[in-house]
């Protein structure tokens, strides 16, 4: 195993302490993540990974007591994987206090593994799980306790420890036309029908808002610059924050008419704008249909 560049982080705690939430939020990190994992397949799907160049260079596995038996050999399989892994390995423990996990639990109507096994009350499975787990938790690189953390505090310290060379949220400039309807995923809307229209001059119709005609046409207006500048000031405060809150994509629609002139040069200039600080990816939805 020459996993280099592979970074792995095992994931295991206490059954309500949040494992599903914060493996959902590795994944929109950018790992590749297996949940309820057998602790003896780990260096399998890791001999995988090795064979794939690159192309899985982070992996995030869960592994817990619904696993039985399967569960038990955790730690000499970390064992096994530091000393012959040259790649990164971290133990993750998500625990909580008994009032947290009694809560959470009742206002899931689940039950807890070990009671649906031994038919213990809620509690006294709880007790009995943080008994057994023990070991692991004192083993853990790290421990993150969920008692009293959101969904979105969850996924910030996740990515704050284990995100590296980030480029942030990423964020979709999408322009449309109206006509076409407003596009389904849009987070934030801005139309800029106001702006004269290239369609009515002869000259730029058959141009695109990608083209150099229709573009320096509808970047000449005053009430163009001044829409620049009050959209980008705003997406310039609006994005970090998003991205604080745990938000993991954001999707601009810029909407003009027939979406083929003004939409597609302002959300150009906008893409450019935010490209100097932010994952920026244009699309010009509607560009190319006629009329």
């Amino acid at each position: 195993m020459t996993t280099t560049s592979l970074q792995t982080l095992v994931l295991t705690g206490m059954s309500g302490a949040g494992k599903s939430v914060a493996m959902q939020a590795l994944e929109d990190l950018g790992f590749f993540c297996v949940d309820n994992m057998p602790p003896a397949l780990i260096p399998r799907l890791l001999d995988m990974a090795d064979r794939t160049s690159g192309k899985l260079a982070k992996m995030a596995f869960a592994c817990d007591l619904r696993g039985g038996e399967l569960f038990e050999p955790l730690l000499l399989t970390l064992k096994e994987l530091r000393d012959r892994l040259d790649g990164e390995v971290t133990l993750i423990f998500l625990d909580a206090d008994d009032a947290a996990l009694v809560r959470r639990y009742k206002e899931s109507r689940r039950r807890h593994p070990l009671a649906a096994e031994h038919g213990a009350r809620l509690l006294e499975s709880i007790q009995q799980e943080r008994q057994v787990l023990s070991a692991i938790r004192a083993a853990a690189d790290v421990v993150i306790d969920t008692s009293n953390t959101s969904v979105s505090q969850l996924k910030q310290e996740l990515s704050r420890r284990f995100l590296h060379n980030a480029v942030g949220m990423p964020v979709h400039i999408v322009s449309f036309g109206f006509k076409y309807g407003v596009p389904l995923d849009a987070d934030m809307v801005f139309d800029v029908r106001f702006l004269p229209n290239p369609h009515y001059i002869d000259d730029l119709r058959p141009f695109t808002g990608e083209e150099k005609p229709v573009f320096d046409y509808v970047m000449q207006w005053p009430a163009t610059q001044t829409f620049l500048k009050k959209t980008e000031d705003i997406l310039d405060f609006l994005i970090p924050e998003y991205q604080r809150e745990g938000k993991s994509q954001l999707v601009v629609a810029i909407g003009c008419t027939g979406g083929r002139h003004r939409s597609v040069a302002v959300a150009r200039e906008i893409a450019r704008h935010l490209k100097s600080t932010t994952d920026v990816e244009l699309t010009h939805r509607d560009y190319r249909r006629e009329g």
